[in-house]
């Protein structure tokens, strides 16, 4: 099948099994569907999930073994070129799809693969990742939550901390410290843990935006097969940088542009005045270089996407991407507010509408960006030493 043949099913297949609700931007975070077993979608929400996972195209890169699309490089291209003219919203996100499942196609077990990948497409376990601990900060190699062999298990004692969606995720990708004698980035197993096994327990972590998706995460006794370990057992240092690479991709990414028309031009027009352009030339200005800011960003994710459906591993050059994608988020956000003017200043009751509220929400939860994911102190030196070549 040429590929304007494949364009062409492709778009009357959209048209056909596209919920209508599903076209055009989400309403609320109901219609952005992460999977999994503790949360039920609208109805349309999940259809969509469902017709797409069944033709492989939320994971369309993926092989076709394990549930996946199995499309080419140029099939995919398509794919997201006639989904974006449509304006139909991706029938599934989260960490499976971003992080560990590309990673277990890495590295993973065949037998790993085939447990795991196949639920990830259909959406129907939702992952969280067991990263940092209490007392390590941007320190990874510290963390001390430790696993001991007991039989054919591992027996996990410890705690995580800022544990995005660990209230609501089924499994968990966690590092732990499985010989405390050696060097501290020798001893670390990478892990699959699931939430419900005896002995895990999550709270929720409030932050100063009103809402927050993290978490703690206790662990107590919990015990994992040892056919759950992902590499080598003590080797699990190059497998969460692996990992770690894809998180700074898909952290980029949510800062991309997504939303139709040109909303910050807008904004700008409402509340500061003009017509055909912003009547204040400095606020002009800042909207410019944002714009441009941001359509740097987009560009360089969309090649470095096209790259990894190609089949090359990302590599330290994803710090790039992170610590951009947290600057230019920071910048626009703290610039929507200072656009509002006094409008910005609300928090909750009469005065300010819920968009003002939002976007003043928004820029204080912009705040955190330049640590979660690793600080962007961790993101530059890594792209001084290993982007670089730069001396210690």
């Amino acid at each position: 099948m040429d590929l304007e043949q494949f364009r062409e099913e492709t778009r009357q297949w959209l048209l056909a099994n596209a919920p209508k609700s599903m076209f055009g931007t989400p309403k609320s975070m109901d219609d952005i569907c992460w999977g999994g077993r503790k949360t039920h979608y609208p109805t349309d929400v999940k259809r969509w999930l469902d017709v797409m996972a069944e033709r492989g195209w939320t994971a369309p890169t993926w092989p076709k073994q394990y549930g996946g699309g199995g499309l080419s490089r140029d099939e995919v291209k398509v794919l997201n070129q006639e989904m974006a003219r449509l304006q139909l919203r991706p029938p599934l996100t989260g960490f499976g799809l971003s992080m560990i499942g590309p990673l277990l196609l890495q590295e993973g077990s065949e037998a790993l693969k085939r447990t795991h990948i196949p639920p990830i497409v259909r959406g129907e376990i939702r992952w969280c990742q067991g990263y940092s601990e209490p007392g390590s900060g941007s320190d990874l190699a510290s963390l001390q939550t430790k696993a001991e062999v007991d039989g054919d298990s591992f027996v996990l004692n410890g705690q995580k901390v800022w544990t995005s969606y660990a209230d609501k995720a089924d499994w968990m990708f966690i590092l732990v410290r499985t010989d405390p004698k050696a060097k501290k980035q020798e001893g670390i197993t990478f892990l699959l843990m699931d939430m419900d096994a005896p002995g895990v327990s999550v709270k929720p972590i409030r932050l100063i935006s009103g809402t927050s998706p993290f978490c703690e995460t206790f662990i107590e006794n919990v015990r994992v097969s040892r056919a759950n370990v992902v590499g080598q057992v003590n080797g699990g240092w190059a497998i969460a940088k692996a990992l770690l690479g894809h998180e700074r991709t898909m952290i980029a990414d949510v800062f991309k542009d997504r939303v139709p028309g040109n909303p910050l031009v807008e904004l700008a027009r409402r509340y500061v005045g003009g017509d055909s352009r912003i009547a204040d030339p400095i606020i002009r200005d800042r909207v410019t270089q944002s714009e441009m800011d941001q359509h740097c960003l987009d560009l360089t994710l969309d090649r470095s996407r096209d790259s990894a459906k190609a089949g090359h591993k990302p590599g330290p050059e994803t710090s790039i991407f992170k610590y951009y994608g947290t600057e230019t988020n920071m910048r626009r956000r703290e610039l929507m507010v200072e656009i509002l003017g006094p409008q910005g200043l609300g928090w909750e009751g009469n005065g300010f509408d819920g968009k003002e509220l939002g976007i003043t929400r928004d820029w204080l939860r912009s705040r955190g960006n330049s640590i979660e994911g690793g600080t962007s102190e961790i993101q530059l030196n890594v792209i001084a030493k290993r982007v670089l070549g730069l001396p210690d």
